[in-house]
């Protein structure tokens, strides 16, 4: 699925490579957009996860958030159907609801074959190409198509001359082709492809070289305090039988003492047992020396003696020579580098994978989740000390990564976190005027998450999805053992449930009109009397239909049925895989604890403003028409949005 992000990044690089080698001529020009002055400043602070009640507890923690809400307002703010971050931050990109951008879940299904993909977009590899012996030469540039629908609001602003700085917006990836500075965020792959796979090498003899959800663990077997690795790099697209290209990584271990030394592309580098790295640069070779790939990654020494255990970050796409496009202007990152350092280009960079794989414990989970938030302020400060007009938004992860790791259960590692936003605010509030608009907003908030569903096996037990065997239940994926001639609904993604139907799905037996009616309200009807074995208790608050929820056409990825589970409970990892376990409700031991893809009501974002609202539930979605009008911009169609202010 995410593969194909290798070919474009090859398709990019070797476009602008190899071509010039082929005496091909590229042109290419660009120059800082010539707009017209204006003192009106708007200042958005979009902190992902940020919850109100958990705001509400830590007032005392929080002085400047305090502060703004007395100064103007603080409310709840109602969040999409299903609330989770690429669909709520597309609705806050484009004005609209899910039925009108046409984004419903993380992951989407294609009807006819079933197979999962990102919602947030797929590419198209080089529709030319040149065969020399083994090579593939692209002769022009793969596409990124977005499933995205509607236009994104800062493009509307630069074309009516307002200035726009816009930083880690979600969904984001690559940009948006428009005069803002951008630098993209949630969906930024790493130079593998992929959403982020850290390596972790380990001397560890009861450990096995194997692949794990966000990361690969590799045995390892020093000789004399000596081993020779390789990190692992992206797909070389460029040859025919499509290899993985790594590069060499020698590690001399100090027999006695917790110190190691790593030799890496002509730098040496020593290291103390639970020490970090500074961002260390890799090329990966994808043609001789003509042609590679620039990454960047950072080392922890988790351990020496007596088993060496050393984590390598995944493989960021290089800010000081991308390969792949993640801002505007094209030198946009490159400049930040070169101020700023090496930084974490990656949508998602804290790594909860390498937590709930124990390869981190908590307090070394929490200390990268801080590298990823102090990158983020620091980049905030340079970037907002050059401000003087317009729109500036800038997005922070980290609330929202660590409260899948703390929530409920962690809550005085949480509390930093939130404290350094608020660090952030009180720098803004000493700079502002009377010209600006000052918002801080989430797109949704948190619930525990103790309790997960296998929504297959529910549907199996109530009778709408079979097996082609009983005794199949279990954990394969991809729906391998269900009989399709006799199965009316399906379950994929968080929050999303279809219909098996005729026309539509490859096998659908359901058909279209009364057949169809009949069968959601049935579904319905079933979920929502469904009680967890265990206790008795309602697994789900809320089941919505698209139809009833959404404005605009729904598009052909949209579920037929929205899941709004009830708190502790969420679907089970193996849901959206298409897995029919054996039981429906299992304990969530997973080290991922905190969660939002339930019913919205439950975990609403919020908003603070420096400015007051007459306007009492205040909607994700009326930010977008809010943000525009602020500058006297009306909204373009589609946008559904009430003003704020």
């Amino acid at each position: 699925m995410l593969g194909h992000w290798d070919a474009l990044r090859v398709d990019t690089h070797i476009y602008q490579n190899v071509v010039f080698l082929l005496c091909l001529l590229l042109l290419s020009c660009g120059k800082e957009p010539n707009v017209p002055e204006t003192d009106k400043r708007v200042i958005v602070l979009g902190v992902d996860g940020m919850d109100p009640s958990f705001v509400e507890r830590h007032w005392e923690s929080l002085p400047n958030l305090d502060a703004l809400r007395q100064q103007g307002e603080f409310k709840s703010l109602a969040t999409t159907i299903p609330p989770q971050s690429p669909v709520a931050w597309s609705t806050v990109t484009t004005g609209r609801d899910p039925g009108g951008h046409g984004v419903y879940d993380f992951v989407h299904r294609d009807p006819f074959t079933l197979a999962p993909f990102s919602s947030m977009g797929q590419i198209a590899e080089a529709g030319k190409v040149l065969e020399i012996g083994n090579y593939v030469i692209p002769l022009s540039e793969g596409e990124v198509e977005s499933y995205r629908e509607g236009s994104p609001f800062w493009p509307i602003l630069t074309k009516h001359g307002v200035p726009v700085t816009m930083i880690r917006m979600p969904a984001n990836f690559p940009p948006v082709k428009n005069e803002a500075r951008q630098i993209s965020g949630m969906g930024t792959v790493d130079l593998r492809g992929t959403f982020g796979t850290f390596t972790f090498f380990t001397e560890n003899s009861e450990e096995e070289t194997h692949t794990v959800p966000g990361g690969e663990v590799i045995r390892i077997d020093p000789f004399d305090h000596y081993t020779e690795l390789a990190i692992p790099g992206p797909v070389n697209t460029l040859l025919k039988n499509r290899p993985t290209v790594s590069v060499p990584l020698q590690v001399h271990r100090d027999p006695s003492n917790p110190v190691i030394r790593l030799d890496l592309q002509g730098h040496s580098i020593v290291l103390a047992e639970s020490e970090w790295t500074d961002w260390v640069n890799v090329r990966f070779p994808l043609w001789g020396e003509f042609v590679g790939a620039a990454g960047i990654v950072r080392f922890y020494l988790k351990q020496v003696h007596p088993s060496l255990e050393l984590y390598v970050t995944p493989v960021n796409i290089d800010p000081s020579m991308p390969d792949l496009p993640i801002s505007t202007p094209g030198d946009y990152s490159a400049d930040l580098a070169d101020k700023l350092g090496g930084f974490y280009t990656q949508g998602m960079a804290e790594d909860t994978n390498a937590f709930r794989q124990g390869i981190f414990d908590l307090k070394e989970f929490v200390q990268q989740a801080r590298f990823v938030l102090d990158e983020n302020i620091a980049m905030f400060r340079h970037e907002f000390a050059k401000f003087q007009s317009g729109l500036f938004f800038y997005y922070f992860s980290s609330v929202d990564q660590s409260s899948h790791m703390l929530w409920g259960k962690h809550e005085g590692e949480l509390l930093p976190f939130y404290k350094a936003i608020d660090q952030v605010v009180g720098e803004v509030l000493q700079s502002i005027g009377e010209n600006t608009t000052l918002i801080v907003m989430s797109d949704h908030g948190f619930a525990r998450f103790d309790r997960a569903v296998h929504l297959n096996t529910v549907l199996m037990r109530e009778g709408f999805l079979v097996l082609d065997d009983p005794s199949s239940a279990g954990k394969d994926e991809m729906f391998v053992h269900v009989d399709w001639s006799r199965t009316k609904a399906y379950a994929m993604g968080l929050n999303s449930l279809y219909l098996n139907r005729l026309g539509r799905e490859r096998e659908g037996v359901v058909s279209e009109g009364e057949e169809a009616e009949e069968t959601l309200l049935n579904i319905r009807q079933r979920l929502l009397a469904f009680r967890d074995p265990d206790n008795g208790e309602r697994v789900i608050e809320e089941v919505y239909l698209p139809d009833e929820n959404y404005l605009g056409e729904n598009s052909i990825y949209a579920p037929d049925m929205i899941i709004g589970y009830r708190p502790p409970y969420r679907a089970s990892w193996e849901t959206p895989l298409g897995a029919v376990p054996a039981k429906t409700v299992v304990a969530n031991k997973d080290a991922w604890v905190g969660d939002h893809c339930i019913a919205p009501k439950y975990v609403p974002g919020v908003l603070f403003s420096n400015k007051k609202s007459s306007i009492s539930d205040p909607k994700l979605v009326d930010l977008t028409v809010t943000f525009l009008k602020e500058f006297g911009v009306e909204p373009s169609e589609g946008m559904i949005g009430r003003v704020l202010y």
